[in-house]
């Protein structure tokens, strides 16, 4: 079974891949209606075979570029050839699945240190006298 590696330690099964080539839009001559060189590149990820955390990480980076198929579709038409949009579509695809492999850093809980406290209690101060001061006087007559 032939495997296409994403990156140095990912790799998925060939058949998890899919690319079709359609006709590009926007501007290009008489070329861009007769030639399809845009790629619609889909990664299936129930055939990919990635771990837990890769597939939840990379489900949340794609955001609306994920199928209810649970495809992954990125589309390509950048260049004027099929190879280099083919190759951008693998880089780009490349690039998620190496943000999705780096679990994100653990957040280690801090507390406010007691001169930032006071320095955050001073300017509230500094603000409450300031809005008193823009208070109608007082009539003590």
């Amino acid at each position: 079974m032939t495997r296409v590696r994403l990156t140095p330690t990912i790799s998925v099964p060939e058949q998890a891949v899919r690319l079709a080539f359609v006709r590009s839009s926007g501007p290009g001559g008489q070329n861009v209606n007769k030639v399809s060189t845009a790629v619609e590149l889909r990664l299936d990820l129930d055939a990919a075979q990635l771990s837990a955390g890769v597939r939840a990480r990379l489900e949340r980076l794609v955001g609306s570029r994920l199928t209810q198929a649970n495809e992954i579709v990125i589309f390509a038409q950048r260049f004027r050839t099929q190879k280099a949009n083919r190759d951008d579509a693998f880089a780009r695809l490349e690039e998620l699945v190496r943000k999705a492999e780096r679990p994100p850093k653990r957040r280690v809980a801090t507390k406010p240190t007691l001169a930032s406290k006071r320095e955050r209690l001073a300017t509230k101060d500094r603000r409450g006298s300031v809005k008193r001061l823009r208070e109608r006087p007082s009539s003590d007559d």
